[in-house]
Parts: C-alpha cells; structure tokens; sequence
C-alpha cells in the first residue's frame, strides 16, 4: 500500500472522539439553556446535526453525553501503567497515570468549569461521575496488587503485623484518586485558574509519604485473584471492610491522616 493510500484513511478513533465531543457540546448546551430534565436525546443529535441513531452509536443515554473522553482518558492511563520503568515506585506510576485524567480536564478549562456545575446540580450526571471514578480506582488497584511487597505482607515471624494485600492495594488506590479528585474540586471551584498539575504534585507527595511502603518496583500483575480491583469497597483477604468518613472541603493532610488512622486500627 503506498504511503498516499495511507494517508487518505481516515482516523477513525479521532472522528470518533471528535463526534463524541461535538454530542458532548451541544448536550451541555443544552442542558444549561433549557434544563436537564427537559432536554431529550432528539434535541441533543439534533443540535449536533445528526441522526438520533448516531447519536447512540456513540453514547447509551443523554447523561454519559456530557463524559465524552473517559474511555480515552481510561485507555491513556491503562498505557501509562503499562509502560512504567521497571524501576519506578508502582505509586509513582499510579500518580502518574492518573494525570491523564486531570489533563483531560485542563485541556478545556470553561468545557470543565461547566461541567462541574451541571453534576452539582443534577444527580443523574453526579451519579456518572462517580461510575467513571470507580473505573479508575479499579484500574490502579489491579495494578498495585500485581507489585505488592510480599515481604511485606509476612510480617515478622510469623505474627500479625503483615500487611493485608488487598486492603493496602484498594486504600492505596483510593487515596491517590482522592488525591485528585480533591485539587480538581478547588481547582474547579475556582473557575479553572492556576497551575493545577503543580498542586497535585503536592497532593500525591501527601499520598507517598503515607502509602510508600508495600509494594515493589518491576513485579509482573499475573495470577492475580478473581475480582481483584473490583467495586465492592477495599475488601481484605478475610473480608475486612474498611470505611472512613471525611469533609469534601477538609485539607488533603487531614485526609490521609483520617485513612492511615482507620488502617492503623484495623
């Protein structure tokens, strides 16, 4: 095939992507000049200028319409955990991973800012949100468990104070989503102004210091349990659940302070 040939092909993930957000636009449109509620699946292909059918060939209901680049977002994560230097800190790479998901977000500042106000006000959307959340917390807490420290997990002679796999990789997991998701919010709340990769260099510095330890650099995630990284809350190997209680204003220190303080009991 020549190289003209090739270069005539469309690119299909980019027209995919490019149609998702021209749905995504004229939702968020219309959801704030005419209301959540009130705005159907018609109006939004229409408003886009396309057939109601393509309209569900790129999204399954109007409320998912307004994320249009998680999956993508997703995908890029997924490439940088697979990617990682075999000598990097698993945390690391799981900080690292998780950027694409800020950067998604700084990419359209007033897209975002908007956004945020339309999930305030409308829980169907909230509710979204927090499925796409849960994607991303599932993804680093598979990653994690595959580069868990087993020396750590022996604790010493044989006693106690090993570190429970599941749970350290779950809780660990959460506190570097947490992490962002809480300089997004103040990041949001304030129109979208600021160096907002820097303060989340901050926040993952806050994350290290308190989930550092237990887990190791080049380990392969294979042979891990069914359902590891799965949705149903940070479950040990014996069935411990942990649960926590935080402000969504309280500062990110206090936080991973409240989380270590719950593990610490456990």
């Amino acid at each position: 095939m020549s190289q003209s040939v090739r270069s005539a092909r469309p690119n299909v993930p980019n027209q995919r992507l490019k149609m998702r957000r021209e749905l995504a636009a004229a939702a968020m449109e219309l959801f704030a000049t005419k209301g959540y509620e009130e705005t159907t699946v018609d109006e939004i292909a229409a408003a886009a200028g396309v057939a109601r059918r393509t309209f569900f060939r790129h999204f399954r209901s109007k409320e998912e319409a307004i994320f249009p680049d998680h999956d993508d977002t997703l995908e890029r994560a997924k490439a940088v955990l697979d990617a990682a230097p075999a000598h990097e800190n698993p945390l690391d790479t799981v900080c690292r991973g998780i950027k694409e998901v800020m950067r998604m977000y700084a990419a359209s500042p007033a897209v975002s800012v908007e956004r945020y106000r339309l999930t305030r006000e409308v829980p169907t959307l909230r509710e979204r949100e927090i499925a796409s959340v849960a994607r991303y917390e599932r993804l680093f807490t598979r990653y994690l468990l595959g580069h868990f420290d087993e020396s750590a997990a022996a604790g010493r002679d044989g006693d106690e104070d090993g570190l429970d796999e599941p749970l350290l990789a779950e809780v660990a997991a959460s506190a570097v989503v947490t992490a962002h998701n809480h300089v997004l919010r103040r990041w949001l709340r304030a129109g979208g102004q600021g160096d907002v990769e820097a303060q989340l260099d901050r926040a993952f510095a806050t994350v290290r210091r308190t989930f550092g330890t237990g887990f190791v650099a080049g380990r392969a995630a294979a042979d891990l349990p069914a359902g590891a990284g799965g949705t149903n809350g940070a479950a040990g190997r014996k069935g411990e659940v942990l649960v926590t209680v935080a402000r969504t204003d309280a500062p990110l220190d206090q936080v991973m302070r409240t989380i270590e303080e719950a593990l610490r009991r456990g």
